[in-house]
């Protein structure tokens, strides 16, 4: 019998993984402090006293081990059709939709104040206050191999 055999889900490392979660299920506690499902009560109010007022749950998504950088050009200024500004990166997201097909619509968060357009990785961008830009992209979810939730906060 092979390590992780036992669940045969035909990801090997998925079943090792759940067979090491199951083996540690009664010595282990899965209380997590900042996990995707904490920051999820926490939108939901389960857990924060003032949670009423948050209203997304940022992520950062990971493709072949890298944190994904999302681009896109907020609506130009000037009022002109066809204008746009400056092509802006982010690594923090906020999830708009998801379709039956993983298809996906985020949306870009960035702190306003922060003049770096393009940062080298999610430690280089500013999280002190982060806002929904407007600025969307499609992706298909199922390319992706990791995903990141900090908690929840309010970014309208």
């Amino acid at each position: 019998m092979a390590c992780g055999s036992h669940f045969e889900t035909g990801n090997c490392v998925c079943d090792i993984l759940r067979q090491i979660a199951d083996a540690q299920s009664d010595v282990v506690t899965n209380e997590c402090t900042t996990s995707c499902e904490q920051s999820i009560n926490d939108l939901l109010g389960g857990t924060l006293p003032a949670a009423n007022d948050l209203d997304t749950v940022p992520v950062i998504l990971y493709c072949d081990c890298e944190p994904f950088k999302g681009f896109g050009a907020p609506t130009g200024t000037t009022g002109d059709l066809g204008s746009f500004g400056n092509v802006v990166g982010s690594f923090f997201f906020r999830v708009k939709s998801v379709d039956d097909n993983c298809c996906t619509v985020l949306e870009l968060l960035r702190d306003p104040n922060d003049n770096n357009d393009n940062p080298d990785s999610p430690a280089d961008q500013s999280t002190d206050n982060l806002e929904a830009t407007g600025i969307c992209i499609t992706v298909n979810v199922n390319c992706f191999c990791h995903i990141t939730c900090l908690p929840a906060i309010s970014a309208l």
